[in-house]
């Protein structure tokens, strides 16, 4: 029995608190839209034609110059050695020098470098750019209600009138 009318005393009690709300109409004076900035990454890529630079290579040694400057330094140094021993040794760093200066006297003379050229070819580059948009937040909407303004954020539009919701509520206590 007490539930039955603890329900029921409740059950009255929103239906009263419902009799003092109602709805009317205000005039509404401005609304302005709200935007907001946001960043919207996009890849941006591009193609261009690319010629490499040409690429140059030595063709190897140059042996006739190698040959001719061994022989001409083994010759000198087996003049210039003494003895067996002093004669060999003579001879042999002879015929070394006389290599290296005969292929380098050689690679001036006569050169033997090559140069390769390649095509152009198409080479993609991208990159991330970021872009900046206005975005439509919402609205934000002065009203008048019986002589004072108050304002809101709508998310649309309200038009000229805008559908207010008012609740009367007793200033004192209330008596039970």
């Amino acid at each position: 029995m007490k539930r039955l009318a603890i329900a029921l005393a409740c059950t009255v009690g929103a239906f009263a608190a419902q009799a003092n709300t109602f709805f009317d109409n205000a005039h509404v004076r401005s609304a302005e839209p709200q935007y907001e900035n946001v960043t919207v990454p996009r890849e941006e890529c591009r193609t261009d034609w690319v010629t490499p630079l040409p690429r140059v290579y030595n063709e190897g040694p140059h042996y006739g110059g190698v040959a001719l400057g061994a022989l001409a330094g083994g010759v000198v140094g087996n003049q210039v050695g003494r003895g067996s021993g002093g004669r060999e040794a003579a001879t042999a760093l002879g015929a070394l020098v006389g290599a290296i200066a005969g292929d380098r006297i050689a690679s001036n003379n006569n050169s033997r470098y090559a140069q390769v050229q390649e095509a152009p070819h198409q080479v993609n580059r991208c990159q991330v750019v970021n872009d900046v948009q206005a975005r439509l937040t919402g609205y934000s909407v002065a009203y008048d209600y019986r002589g004072q303004t108050y304002t809101t954020l709508m998310r649309e539009n309200p038009g000229p009138y805008l559908q207010v919701r008012v609740s009367v509520d007793p200033v004192g206590p209330a008596l039970r």
